[in-house]
């Protein structure tokens, strides 16, 4: 076996992936290590890859060069696109994808890949030698050298499930855990904290009634997730949607002293927005129901994901639930509920770069730092991956700011505000939202994908064809104009006015009621060109005020980045910095004023202080 690789990437699920794929694909040695092949790509939630917020960072990896949209593509069963009735801003993927399939395919991604080698093994100590990683022991004693670690653990770092007064340590779905790493890097010095999440119970497909539900089909004529998917994508499989009801949220308050959130089994902290069914009828009493959508874990097996129910309650109340909903009163458990406590490092130990501040070439990525979801995991992992070859080629960083992507959004608030709970991606946190839509993924970051060299020849020569196209597609828009009478019908048909001489192609966008379902039907060209670039340039039209206020901020907000503070900035030298922004700005140790001014305890006095100081220095 070869002992010596110049990256070493621990964990094999979807942080894990992205880490060892860009560090191969960027021409580094790189090794694989996971607790089980069979966790490779492995899904312990529900099977679906995107949603709200998720889906735009799934574009934003594939766009980088990164694997999951691809795979997640072809994996599909359905595909849906949510919030569609809202602005484009917020408007999400979301593929409902065969567990079993997507696993196979990841695991012969990375099998295939050269450059990356895959080993079943636990990781349980890792060396440093003048601050600056050197290697990692396996559980048996085998060594194996590097310059570069990322670590991508996910959920297994002495890790536990529990079920009522049952418990069991292991990792999701009975995998093995990892019982030496966390001691491992206490030793070291890092900062632990202890999270929680937590899955429904799976039923048997056949014994649900699924006359008692709404049916939930997937949504034809969407953009898959790759810009390189060639085929369309399937969109096969049927959700179901029904609802707990009174009888269900008494079982469960009749037995909150069963549960080990209220009895004080689990201690630790778990998701706000992604909670457990126990929770939901505490925290909303009001609420006589809550939905429950039951999903297919793939297009082979039984299985049936009861979403809306993720419980830690024993087994009996677990019964009890499911016997008080009517669709599922004689589904039979195939999986009981379970929550799962797991050890993940204090995010704000780590660098813009997901770096760990104080070791060279150590990098962390996904549950890992704090957070949740299949797809910020994939984020950060690629993130990780990048930098650590970079650093093994001595350049600077990649850091993806906050108007350039979402990821941008994810690391940002993980290393400047850090997270008391299981960090979740939501687009309410990207203030610039409308710039960084899910359909201009690969027109922001294409081309630093390319910089980087994770987007080969093929990919990026089909982007500049569809840049070109589109640039031709938006001087059509000023070109063709329309008279009064050529309008008539498609106005008319809308109740909106006619205009009182010729008009563009632009300006019917323009208007608010007129779309571009008007256009093609005033102009039959329209008809002809690619729907989603058509789109995509209707959105840049009704909302350019709006993106034009959007970029006047980022640049104000440059400004701020060019004021640089760095790791050895002296804040005690400060006058006039309160004690709490102090203690703060220390912890972090922001990079520029842009990113100080985020800070949790950093306020808009203290950054004015902070400026003037930095005045003063460059005088």
């Amino acid at each position: 076996m070869k002992k010596n690789f110049e990256a070493i990437v621990i964990g094999g699920g979807h942080a894990g992936i992205e880490a060892a794929c860009a560090l191969a694909r960027k021409g580094h040695e790189t090794l694989l290590v996971t607790i089980s092949l069979n966790a490779i790509g492995f899904m312990p939630c529900n099977p679906n890859v995107g949603g709200t917020a998720k889906g735009h960072i799934v574009k934003e990896v594939d766009a980088l060069g990164g694997v999951m949209g691809q795979v997640a593509d072809q994996a599909t069963i359905q595909t849906r696109m949510l919030n569609a009735g809202n602005g484009a801003a917020v408007h999400s993927l979301r593929n409902q994808v065969d567990k079993d399939k997507y696993h196979i395919l990841m695991k012969r991604l990375v099998e295939k890949e050269p450059r990356l080698s895959v080993l079943e093994a636990e990781i349980v100590d890792l060396f440093v030698e003048d601050g600056k990683v050197s290697g990692v022991k396996t559980a048996l004693g085998d060594v194996y050298t590097c310059r570069a670690i990322v670590l991508c653990t996910g959920v297994y770092l002495d890790s536990r499930i529990i079920i009522g007064d049952w418990t069991k340590n292991c990792g999701p779905a009975g995998y093995a855990r990892s019982e030496g790493l966390s001691d491992a890097l206490r030793r070291l010095g890092l900062p632990m904290r202890r999270f929680k999440t937590g899955t429904p119970m799976r039923v048997k497909k056949s014994t649900v009634d699924f006359s008692k539900t709404e049916p939930q089909y997937g949504d034809e004529g969407i953009y898959p997730f790759s810009e390189m998917t060639e085929d369309k994508v399937k969109n096969t499989a049927v959700c179901y949607l029904t609802y707990t009801n009174e009888q269900t949220h008494k079982i469960i308050l009749d037995n909150l002293d069963r549960s080990p959130l209220y009895n004080g089994e689990i201690k630790s902290t778990g998701p706000r927005y992604c909670p457990s069914i126990e929770t939901k009828v505490v925290r909303f009493s009001d609420k006589d129901r809550h939905q429950i959508f039951i999903e297919p874990e793939s297009v082979e097996g039984e299985e049936m994901y009861v979403q809306g129910l993720s419980t830690s309650l024993p087994f009996d109340v677990q019964e009890k639930m499911l016997r008080s909903i009517p669709a599922l009163r004689d589904a039979e458990i195939m999986r009981y509920g379970y929550a799962i406590e797991y050890d993940c490092l204090n995010c704000e130990v780590l660098l813009p770069s997901l770096a760990v501040k104080g070791f060279d070439g150590l990098y962390s990525a996904g549950q890992m730092n704090g957070s949740s979801g299949y797809e910020e995991a994939a984020g950060q992992g690629l993130i990780a991956g990048i930098n650590a070859a970079l650093y093994l080629e001595e350049k600077p960083p990649l850091i993806l700011r906050r108007d350039q992507a979402y990821i941008g959004v994810l690391i940002d608030d993980l290393v400047t505000k850090g997270t008391e709970e299981p960090y979740r991606m939501m687009t309410s946190r990207a203030e610039y939202r409308l710039l960084l839509r899910q359909d201009n993924a690969d027109f922001r970051l294409t081309e630093i994908g390319r910089e980087i060299g994770l987007v080969d020849d093929k990919r990026y020569e089909k982007f500049l064809q569809k840049k070109e196209a589109e640039r031709l597609l938006d001087a059509e828009l000023d070109k063709r104009k329309y008279s009064p009478e050529q309008c008539r019908e498609a106005f008319e048909k809308r109740c909106e006015p006619l205009p009182k001489g010729g008009v563009s192609a632009r300006e019917i966008l323009r208007r608010s009621t007129l779309d571009k379902e008007t256009l093609c039907e005033i102009d039959e060209y329209f008809a002809t060109v690619d729907p989603f670039a058509l789109a995509r340039l209707e959105t840049d039209v009704k909302y350019e005020g709006y993106l034009k206020k959007q970029e006047r901020s980022i640049k104000e907000m440059r400004k701020m980045e060019q004021k640089k503070l760095g790791p050895d900035f002296d804040y005690d030298a400060v006058d006039g910095l309160r004690l709490e922004a102090k203690e703060k700005l220390k912890s972090v140790r922001p990079m520029d004023l842009s990113q100080a001014s985020r800070i949790s305890g950093v306020n808009p006095a203290d950054v004015v202080v902070l400026m003037v100081h930095l005045s003063k220095e460059k005088r």
